[in-house]
């Protein structure tokens, strides 16, 4: 189990629930939108996709990705943002099972059709937070 976010980045984590993930192949970015269930006790995203999409393709052969969530604002004072790496890879075993619950518990009407789950394992992040103090940066990494 990794250690846990600071509590901010959590919260902030849980109020949102669409991430941006960026892909590489062959030196040439491509990035992606999904909805997120965040799995607090792992510190990961989980979301679903199909196989036949380019970001899974290209998550296939470089399971390394970046992303972020934001809030959406024009207004200085209240912007908030994780930025984040990691690594993607297809719910297995155990994994689907921690995956699926988390899952349906953010979205409970997925239980009405198959899900093919992804695990966004987050390595390091860095929340910025202008309601903390304009520029204010809250920053983590996974420990060994």
């Amino acid at each position: 189990m990794a250690e846990a976010f600071p509590q901010k980045i959590t919260d902030f984590i849980k109020r949102h629930h669409v991430i941006t993930v960026a892909t590489v192949k062959d030196g040439q970015p491509w990035c992606f939108n999904a909805f997120y269930a965040f799995d607090e006790e792992n510190q990961a995203f989980i979301i679903t996709s199909h196989d036949d999409t380019r970001h899974i393709q290209e998550v296939l052969q470089n399971k390394r990705i970046a992303g972020s969530v934001v809030l959406e604002t024009e207004i200085v004072g209240k912007v908030q943002g994780l930025q984040f790496s990691g690594e993607m890879i297809l719910c297995e075993d155990d994994d689907e099972k921690q995956a699926k619950k988390v899952y349906i518990k953010r979205f409970p009407l997925t239980t009405l059709t198959p899900k093919i789950l992804w695990k966004i394992s987050i390595f390091d992040a860095k929340y910025t937070d202008n309601t903390l103090g304009f520029g204010k940066k809250l920053l983590w990494q996974r420990g060994e």
